[in-house]
């Protein structure tokens, strides 16, 4: 069986650090890998050269990479589609500008998925605001289950549980069970009392309600 996989602004940073672990079998394990890479006319360029990385690299489990400006090609039959590609804040913009220009974006990106997509496709929305990017695009996809897409706020999600670690000089691993509510913005709430716990050297799971008992104020 072939995975394929389609990811959107795979020239970029983020999106060139994904390739090798998409494509090694990191993600998918033995499981043979179609990778088709999305960008915007002006990208194709660079990502000729990411292919001729990934075709060098010899990976047991990559049995074709495609590029391609059309979400249409890139989306059709896939299996999972992570979504990279989007417009960043620039110096200046506002947060509703910035919702704005990716709204566009995301709608497109949905419409695409509902059309060739395979029915039960598994959507990883990236590009922020990636909350209210998500909720675009499985608007438009009626046809895929809801709990189908994930919007990935984990770099936030890491930032709560490294500075509770280091708030009670444990190491980041042993905080479990943390909670992102929002958009990467000013109005994320990160949640560390409601179900949050840290597994102590016993591995008994202490609530960090408890742990932070006299320092709610921090």
């Amino acid at each position: 069986m072939v995975i394929r996989v389609a990811l959107s602004g795979a020239a970029g940073n983020i999106g060139y650090a994904l390739l090798p672990l998409l494509a090694s079998g990191y993600v998918f394990g033995s499981n043979a890998v179609e990778l088709r890479l999305l960008e915007i006319p002006q990208a194709v360029g660079s990502l000729t050269g990411s292919k001729m990385e990934l075709m060098d690299c010899s990976f047991p489990c990559l049995t074709d990479v495609i590029i391609t400006t059309d979400p249409l090609v890139a989306f059709n039959n896939a299996d999972v589609i992570i979504l990279v590609g989007g417009m960043p804040r620039r110096k200046g913009m506002a947060r509703k500008d910035l919702i704005q220009a990716n709204t566009k974006i995301f709608s497109s990106m949905g419409k695409a998925i509902e059309e060739v997509a395979s029915s039960n496709v598994k959507v990883l929305v990236v590009a922020n605001p990636a909350n209210t990017n998500c909720l675009v695009a499985l608007t438009e996809a009626s046809k895929i289950p809801t709990k189908n897409f994930c919007a990935l706020t984990y770099l936030d999600h890491q930032r709560a549980k490294g500075q509770i670690a280091t708030r009670l000089g444990v190491s980041a691993n042993s905080i479990k069970n943390v909670t992102i509510w929002g958009n990467h913005s000013e109005t994320q709430y990160p949640d560390v009392l409601s179900g949050g716990y840290c597994v102590v050297k016993d591995g008994t799971k202490v609530p960090l309600s408890e742990m932070l008992a006299n320092d709610i104020d921090w």
